[in-house]
Order: C-alpha cells, then sequence, then structure tokens
C-alpha cells in the first residue's frame, strides 16, 4: 500500500476516536459539575479537562481564566484548536475524501454526512441547548464509523491501518484520562478515602467509569463498591474491558503484525514488549511503585510506537 494512502488512514481513524474520546471526556466533566460542590471543585474539573489533552497554554493564551462556557467553546466548536470535536472530524473527513478510492461508499458516507450534520447542529445552537445530547451523538456517530467500517470493508492492509489509528488513539486517551483523574485525588496513593470523603469518593470514581462506558461492566465484573485501585485495574489490565490499556495494546500487536514490513520488526518488538508488560502486571505492583510514573511511561512509550508506525509505514522514504 502506497504510505500516502496508509496515513490517510490511519489518521482518519485517530481523529474519530480522537472525537469520540473528547466527548465522552466533557460530558462527564458537565454532569459531574451539576453536582453540588464548591466552585473551586467544579473548577478543578475543567482544568482537568484541558490538562488531559494538554492544553491549558493554548487555552489561557485566548480565553484567559478557566471557565466552563469557556472550556465548553474551546473543546468544541473552536476550529483553531486542533483537538477540538469540531477540528477532529474536519480532520477525519479530509483524510477520508483524500482515500475515497480505498474506503466503501458506507464509510465515506458515514464521514461526510458526520461532517455536514455536526456544522448543521452547531449552527442551529443544538450543543448550546443540549451539551449532553450532543455528545452522546458524537459518540454514536464515532460508533456508527467502526462498525460500517467492520461491517463492510475488506479486512485487508486498510483495514488494519484503520484499526491500528484506532485503538492507538484509544490507548492514549484512556491512559490519559486515568493519570488526570487519578492526580485529581492523590498523586501517588490510592487507598481507601476518609469516611467523609466517601461520597464524593463515589461520585469521582463513577464519572471515571462512565467517561469510558465502564460502569455497568465494573458492576458485573466485582459486584462491589466502587474503589480506585479496581477502576484501575479495570481500566489498565483487564483484556476482556474494550476501552482498557491491555485491550487497546491487543489490538495494536494484533494489526501491526498483518500490516508488518521488512522496516517493522522494532516497531514490533516495543509493541509486543508493551503488551507484554500490561498482560503480565498486577495492579498492586503498579501501585506501589506509582500510577502516575507508570502511565507517565505507558505514555512516553505509546507515542514512541506512533512515532514507530510513522517511520515504518506512512513517511514516505526517498531515495
Amino acid at each position: 500500500m502506497l504510505s500516502r494512502t496508509a496515513d490517510h488512514l490511519f489518521w482518519m481513524s485517530r481523529y474519530t476516536e480522537r472525537a469520540e474520546n473528547t466527548a465522552r471526556m466533557l460530558n462527564v466533566v458537565h454532569e459531574t459539575a451539576l453536582l453540588p460542590q464548591s466552585a473551586e471543585r467544579a473548577q478543578e474539573g475543567w482544568l482537568g479537562m484541558l490538562s488531559i489533552s494538554e492544553l491549558i497554554p493554548a487555552y489561557t493564551a485566548r480565553h484567559g481564566t478557566v471557565t466552563r462556557d469557556g472550556v465548553l467553546h474551546f473543546m468544541v466548536r473552536d476550529g483553531s484548536n486542533p483537538s477540538s470535536i469540531l477540528s477532529c472530524l474536519r480532520a477525519a473527513r479530509e483524510n477520508a475524501r483524500a482515500v475515497r478510492g480505498t474506503l466503501t461508499s458506507e464509510v465515506w458516507e458515514t464521514q461526510n454526512q458526520t461532517w455536514l450534520e455536526v456544522n448543521r447542529m452547531l449552527a442551529e445552537g443544538a450543543f448550546e441547548r443540549d451539551p449532553g445530547q450532543f455528545f452522546e451523538w458524537v459518540k454514536y456517530r464515532s460508533h456508527l464509523s467502526r462498525g460500517v467500517t467492520l461491517g463492510t470493508m475488506l479486512q485487508d492492509e486498510a483495514f488494519h491501518f484503520l484499526r491500528l489509528g484506532t485503538f492507538l488513539e484509544r490507548a492514549d486517551n484512556t491512559a490519559r484520562l486515568l493519570d488526570v483523574k487519578f492526580h485529581a485525588v492523590e498523586s501517588e496513593f490510592h487507598g481507601l478515602a476518609p469516611a467523609r470523603e466517601h461520597e464524593a469518593d463515589f461520585y469521582h470514581w463513577s464519572a471515571v467509569l462512565r467517561s469510558v462506558s465502564a460502569f455497568e461492566v465494573y458492576r458485573k465484573v466485582y459486584r462491589d463498591a466502587i474503589s480506585p485501585d479496581r477502576v484501575a485495574e479495570l481500566l489498565i489490565l483487564r483484556r476482556d474491558m474494550p476501552r482498557s490499556l491491555h485491550a487497546s495494546l491487543r489490538e495494536v500487536v494484533d494489526n501491526l503484525a498483518q500490516v508488518s514490513n521488512d522496516h517493522s520488526a522494532e516497531t514490533q518488538r516495543r509493541a509486543g514488549r508493551l503488551l507484554a508488560d500490561l498482560q503480565y502486571g498486577r495492579i498492586d505492583e503498579i501501585l506501589a511503585t506509582g500510577l502516575h510514573a507508570f502511565l507517565t511511561q505507558f505514555l512516553d512509550r505509546v507515542n514512541d510506537l506512533g512515532a514507530g508506525v510513522s517511520r515504518d509505514f506512512l513517511v514516505p522514504v526517498w531515495s
């Protein structure tokens, strides 16, 4: 496959996944902000949203003080912010347009309709009227894109580059979410909170689980009160949790194997080693050495994998 085509497919799926993850996190922060709490605690949630995407400097340069309306505008409809939902859906559509001949008509029409519809909704004020419904719509369109891809695309190299982009992006976003949300409680120790904090603790961890559609999954797996160490275990080490780091890296390794070439052995080795750390890791060992340090290292290794994929498959080599 031409490296340019692979590049467009890879980034089309990454931007679609990024838009969904941004919608998930914004929805949780928006709903959590409606709970009884101090103004300082509510602002911490919006600040955390920017921190997840490493956008605090970019936001403050444009808007100054962190506010609910400012963050929502910046992360949803600000075209100058490359990580906003609008920018991500535009980039996904442009990448899809560049490789229309490689996609099935259903995949292209899904991407194109999403772009046309999001512009109509924002122009008509649908987001301001009901942010929660808008975020659900973004998630639905991402689900639809993945489903149509899985149901109509030939499972050749094009398909595997689409999947590779999706799960690299998902691993990155899940790790960022965990790092920021755990850091908001305590930086290294994650044991039981004092009794007076139990109620706030429950809402905090429920919000984290709901942001990755894991609340019902948690109840099914653990059948117990929500505790930080089990939230971390579910979202890091459980292979059967679809948005966990383990499940995402499993997909990355499998799809890398399907598109491997003469230059990709080192990238595959690094992906396999990272998967092995998750496959054989234990949550008590991770928490004992510090979750923040573990997730920071994980993000560095995922970014290294992304650079390896670009080097091995996506960047033309001129001789």
